[in-house]
C-alpha cells in the first residue's frame, strides 16, 4: 500500500508543538481570457505532514463532489512543507489544508457519447493549513498518489469487517431519473459495486444488479459524485470493495 513502516504519533499543533508552513509552489495557470469553461470552488482536506515535510493521509473534510476533489488531491499530493516541530525535533503533524480552486475545463475528446475534459489552473493557487477538528494520535502513513485510477497490479482491496471499518459517505448526490423511466413508471432498485479509495473516491464503478439501462449510467454518474470518508486498517486508510443500492421511486 506504499505505506511507510509502521504506525507513528501525530501530534496536533499547540503549546510545545509548532505547525508545518506550506512552502511556495508554483502550479501552472492559463489565463483568464483563454478559458471558455470555468468551475470554482473550495476544498478542504485533513493531511498529515511527516517529519520530512511530506504530505501523507489525503483525506477529505469539506469535498465538493466534482472534478475539482481529484484536482484538488493532486495538488495537496504536490506540496511541500517546513515540518512541524516537538520541543524543537521535526515530527508528523496533523492539519486541515484548505485549497481554493479557480480552473478551467478543455475538452480533450469524447467517450461512450459524452464530452471529456482536463483541468488546469486559470489563476494563481491559494492554500491554507489550519487545524483539525480531531488529530488521530497514531497512524500509519501512506503516500499519497491513489487520485490516480488504479491501474492492473494495483494492491489488493479489502473488504469491509473485523479490523477493516466501513468507509462514510462525505456527499451523496441522488440519482435522477430519465424521462423514458418516468414514462415508463419504473421503480425499484440497482446494485452499483465500487471501490472507495484511501482517499473516499470512487472507483472501478460497475453495475451489480441492473433495473434499466438509463437508470443504470445515472445511478453510475450519481456514485461518481460521491465522497467519503475512507475505510481504516489499524490506522491507515485502506481501499475497500462496496455495494451501494440506488432506489428509484415514483411518488
Amino acid at each position: 500500500m506504499d505505506a511507510l513502516p509502521g504506525p507513528v504519533r501525530v501530534y496536533a499543533a499547540g503549546p510545545g508543538v509548532t505547525a508545518p508552513e506550506l512552502l511556495p509552489y508554483s502550479f501552472p495557470f492559463t489565463g483568464i481570457e483563454k478559458c471558455k469553461k470555468k468551475i470554482d470552488g473550495e476544498v478542504t482536506l485533513s493531511v498529515i505532514v511527516d517529519a520530512t515535510g511530506r504530505p501523507r493521509n489525503l483525506l477529505f473534510l469539506h469535498p465538493l463532489g466534482t472534478d475539482l476533489d481529484r484536482f484538488a488531491l493532486q495538488i495537496a499530493a504536490a506540496d511541500r512543507f517546513n515540518p512541524g516541530t516537538s520541543d524543537g525535533a521535526p515530527v508528523a503533524v496533523g492539519q486541515s489544508l484548505e485549497i481554493s480552486l479557480q480552473a478551467c475545463a478543455e475538452e480533450t475528446g469524447e467517450s461512450t457519447g459524452k464530452k471529456l475534459y482536463s483541468l488546469r489552473m486559470r489563476s494563481l493557487l491559494a492554500q491554507k493549513l489550519g487545524s483539525l477538528p480531531q488529530t488521530p494520535e497514531i497512524a500509519v502513513l501512506t503516500t499519497d498518489d491513489s487520485w490516480k485510477i488504479p491501474k492492473t497490479g494495483t494492491p489488493p482491496i479489502y473488504r469491509v469487517g473485523g479490523s477493516v471499518s466501513a468507509p462514510v459517505p462525505l456527499t451523496s448526490p441522488e440519482a435522477r431519473y430519465t424521462p423514458e423511466a418516468k414514462k415508463a413508471k419504473i421503480n425499484g432498485k440497482c446494485l452499483v459495486s465500487l471501490i472507495v479509495d484511501r482517499h473516499g473516491l470512487p472507483q472501478n464503478i460497475r453495475i451489480a444488479k441492473s433495473l434499466d439501462p438509463g437508470l443504470d449510467q445515472n445511478a453510475m454518474d450519481a456514485i461518481a459524485r460521491y465522497r467519503f470518508k475512507p475505510a481504516m486498517r489499524n490506522g491507515e486508510p485502506v481501499p475497500v470493495m462496496v455495494n451501494v443500492e440506488v432506489n428509484f421511486r415514483l411518488y
